[in-house]
């Protein structure tokens, strides 16, 4: 049995990660939880334990350009069906965190809050969360001022004010809103973003 998550479903910046862990019931792996509730210092920890130590693990990425072009959600889902896909053995059976599925070639069941209650999925939150801030950090040497390797794309008061002062880069998802309203001041919008602003997907959450 399989646990996957994702992260950076709500950032305004770089791509969706997403993880699947297999774990032994005998895994030994101490301080495990969601990734949102670990410091930066335990979550690195944990991402060599749980590769060390998992019986199978794979991390995935849907790009910005397919965010846009699926919208948020779905590249979401794709993430996880690629992390799923890459996992050897494959799982008889995946729990995932969430209210949704993503495609699957076995047995899934959707539990809200399963970060918080599956440890398989508690790792897989982790190696998600570890890779994708990784990811961030280059990002930020590859274009500096926008903050990325502080605020790793999310819609912070920083990030924000970085975008009004410099526009956005070619990592910023233009179908959320902010993104789209500096594309429009600069004249920068993705033809997405100009169809109807009141529908792009939300900022900061």
């Amino acid at each position: 049995m399989a646990g996957l998550d994702e992260a950076g479903r709500g950032c305004l910046a770089g791509p969706v990660y997403a993880a699947a862990v297999i774990l032994s019931p005998r895994h030994g792996i101490r301080g495990l939880d969601d990734s949102k509730k670990l410091k930066a210092s335990e979550r690195e920890r944990l991402f060599d334990q749980i590769q060390t130590r998992a019986v199978a693990y794979a991390i995935a990425y849907a790009t910005v350009e397919e965010i846009e072009r699926l919208n948020i959600l779905h590249a979401s889902m794709l993430a996880m069906t690629r992390a799923a896909e890459a996992l050897n053995p494959l799982p008889q059976h995946c729990l995932v965190d969430g209210n949704r599925l993503p495609r699957l070639f076995c047995s899934a069941q959707a539990v809200v809050g399963g970060d918080a209650i599956h440890s398989s999925i508690m790792a897989a939150s982790i190696l998600a969360k570890v890779a994708r801030d990784r990811e961030m950090e280059r990002l930020d040497a590859d274009h500096p001022g926008y903050g990325f390797a502080r605020h790793k794309g999310y819609g912070t008061p920083l990030h924000l004010s970085a975008l009004r002062t410099l526009g956005v880069s070619p990592h910023h998802r233009m179908g959320f809103a902010p993104c789209a309203q500096r594309g429009l001041f600069d004249g920068q919008a993705s033809t997405a973003a100009l169809v109807d602003l009141g529908s792009v997907d939300g900022a900061c959450a």
